[in-house]
């Protein structure tokens, strides 16, 4: 059971990512992993802190959303299947062909080549070279989770008796998000929340997959994205100019009751009002899972040559980054999806 609106907000917020992980790069805030020392506009550091609390968990939901929608014309048999062969094995094999490039400039520009023998720099450099692939990863062991669940709840009992939820239940459902934050998160490696994703994942695949709920949540989107507006106000005056992505910020009951409206009010306003279907929303909608997959390395080698090896003002770094990985990531996926090898490990794409 497709739905376009979701397919839009995908790929608008993969879109999103790559203006997002721009932000990231020059970030100003003492977030690790960005380029060090780079000329920063606090201005863009703001923005990244008003878009990192929600948008991945936006991700995971509409995720839960489709895997239910698969699954209903698949068996969980086929879903994994597919699943592994499209999240596995670019976030695996990929590392290898493409990926250890974010991984070896990451360890360049900590310093860290130095120490490690020339033999080995290759399969660390690899192994270190995950950057957004976490997202994939973490996917493909939700949805293996999940298979393991519906196994449990044969008769879909579960999921019958989320379809009754109403308004206040979806809203109170903030206070769930607010305790999955608080646990299962991986020290340092801060992207690996397990807690807060899985949960937006089954509140995706066991709520928000009943048309009634998504009914519901359209009919409150004005109220909602109003409500989103003011809280995304008060929370970047909470938040703006700090590491927006330690703990403190993370796990607070501002920052999730501000990502759950947020996410409220981009379901229901995208099932109001970006419904419609054109030719570029139809490539956009194909395109996007391999845009994710393959602009962070396009990213971090722009970034690392407007670093070392210019001297423009900060701003034309930011802009030229943004333009050169918009337009080399696309260029460089209608490249590998057509050489069927390439395509099989970096995208997951098999040959027909």
């Amino acid at each position: 059971m497709r739905k376009i609106y979701l397919d839009n907000i995908r790929w608008a917020t993969v879109i999103l990512v790559l203006i997002y992980h721009v932000f990231y790069m020059f970030n100003g805030v003492g977030i690790m992993g960005g380029i060090p020392g780079a000329a920063n506009i606090f201005v863009f550091d703001w923005i990244a802190c008003i878009i990192y609390p929600w948008f991945m968990v936006l991700l995971f939901v509409i995720a839960g959303m489709s895997a239910r929608f698969a699954l209903q014309s698949r068996t969980e048999k086929q879903f994994i299947k597919e699943r592994a062969v499209k999240l596995l094995i670019p976030s695996t094999l990929g590392l290898l062909v493409i990926h250890w490039v974010t991984g070896y400039l990451n360890i360049k520009m900590g310093g860290g080549l130095e120490y490690i023998p020339p033999a080995l720099i290759y399969p660390i450099s690899a192994i270190s070279g995950t950057g957004p692939l976490w997202f994939i990863q973490m996917l493909f062991l939700f949805s293996c989770i999940l298979v393991l669940f519906r196994k449990i709840d044969k008769s879909d009992k579960i999921w019958t008796l989320c379809g009754k939820v109403n308004l206040l239940v979806i809203l109170l459902l903030f206070l769930l998000i607010f305790g999955a934050a608080q646990i299962l998160n991986m020290p340092v490696l801060t992207m690996y929340r397990f807690g807060i994703y899985f949960t937006a994942f089954l509140i995706g695949y066991y709520v928000f997959s009943h048309e009634e709920v998504q009914e519901i949540i359209e009919k409150v989107c004005i109220p909602t994205l109003c409500l989103a507006i003011i809280s995304a106000v008060f929370y970047a005056f909470r938040y703006g100019g700090s590491n927006f992505t330690s703990s403190d910020c993370l796990q607070s009951m501002m920052t999730n009751f501000y990502l759950w409206i947020v996410i409220l009010a981009i379901i229901g306003c995208g099932k109001k009002y970006f419904n419609q279907e054109t030719g570029f929303t139809q490539y956009m909608t194909k395109s996007s899972f391999g845009i994710y997959i393959l602009h962070y390395p396009v990213l971090i080698i722009t970034c690392y040559m407007l670093h070392y090896h210019f001297d423009f003002p900060a701003i034309w770094n930011y802009v030229i980054a943004f333009v050169v990985e918009i337009i080399m990531t696309f260029v460089v996926y209608e490249v590998i999806k057509r050489v069927p090898l390439l395509r099989y490990f970096v995208l997951g794409i098999k040959s027909t």
